[in-house]
């Protein structure tokens, strides 16, 4: 009789291998989206951070120089930080920019 060889043939291998493939290309789309969904989130907090900050310089200075409120005069007053919201502008009291 002949001793039987302890291990794995090469389909079984193979199947391992495609396994594997298949569960990492889910991985990987499933935190692309996450990724996607987060930067989305970041955008919109900005742009609500820039309104409060915009109601908290009116009611702390007035609005009788919205005129020539923008991002450094919100700087200046330490409603927000400097480059806190790269994808938006202020300008003349209003809000521009889109998310990316």
């Amino acid at each position: 009789m002949k001793k039987q060889d302890e291990g794995f043939t090469l389909i079984e291998l193979l199947i391992v291998i495609v396994i594997l493939g298949i569960l990492a290309t889910v991985v990987v789309f499933s935190v692309r989206g996450i990724t996607d969904d987060g930067q989305e989130n970041a955008c919109e907090t900005d742009y609500r951070t820039l309104e409060v900050a915009i109601e908290a310089y009116y009611a702390k200075y007035g609005s009788d120089n919205a005129g020539s409120l923008d991002m450094t005069a919100l700087e200046q007053a330490g409603l927000i930080r400097e480059g806190s919201a790269e994808n938006y502008d202020v300008s003349a009291g209003a809000i521009t920019g889109t998310c990316p």
